[in-house]
């Protein structure tokens, strides 16, 4: 199947409401515009160098998502074009996100990650630490994020009972926040939730954006240099 029907195919699954984020890492341009020219226009990446080289020369209509672990020195490269971040599990890149939004000009949406997979590999805020974590006066500081929902990985298993339940857990998460702190904020809506072999498990549990590559534009195929 070429990358227009996995796309159509996998469009088909989608209800209204869920977002797909076409993961585009290690993706040439040409396999990118070949989504692009279906409609596709969220893409996501990890890694930030080469999220800043595909967007200086792929079209500015692209939202780009950086979806991958986020260091603190690298915000900066993209704190003037990116669309939402999804993978902020820190205080410290809260902070520093919202330092470089205010020099960009802009505010930057943004999800916080939940450890909710048994793998400790995974990174993310603890569903434990959430009290905590809205206790802490430097939220307020945070005027240039916008806290637009949750985000967060299930463990890499075929049990789909655990898989389930993970997802599950962030969806309660997610209620939570909701409930106690953002009742009033239209912008905290996003339960980002599901990739390639997990995505209807995580639609079931009430995910409004998914994170598909491989089954759009096949294996990744690693450089080896």
């Amino acid at each position: 199947m070429s990358i227009v029907d996995k796309l159509n195919s996998i469009r088909a699954t989608l209800p209204v409401g869920v977002q797909l984020v076409a993961v585009s890492k290690t993706r040439s341009d040409e396999e990118i515009m070949e989504a692009y020219n279906t409609g596709q226009r969220i893409f996501g990446e990890n890694k930030v160098q080469e999220l800043v080289r595909k967007w200086e020369s792929l079209p500015k209509d692209i939202e780009w998502h950086f979806i991958g672990h986020l260091q603190s020195n690298k915000v900066k490269y993209i704190a003037p074009f990116v669309a939402m971040i999804h993978a902020v599990d820190s205080m410290k890149i809260l902070q520093t996100i919202n330092e470089e939004a205010k020099r960009a000009g802009r505010s930057i949406p943004c999800l916080l990650q939940f450890h909710v997979a048994s793998e400790e590999s995974k990174f993310g805020f603890l569903p434990a630490a959430v009290e905590h974590l809205f206790t802490l006066t430097e939220l307020n500081d945070l005027s240039y994020v916008v806290f637009s929902g949750v985000m967060g990985m299930a463990t890499f298993t075929e049990d789909t009972v655990v898989v389930d339940r993970e997802f599950s857990l962030l969806a309660e998460l997610y209620q939570k926040l909701k409930f106690q702190y953002f009742a009033e904020d239209s912008n905290f809506k996003e339960i980002s939730m599901g990739m390639s072999d997990d995505y209807m498990l995580a639609i079931g549990q009430g995910s409004t954006m998914v994170r598909i590559g491989s089954t759009i534009f096949g294996e990744r195929i690693y450089n080896s240099k």
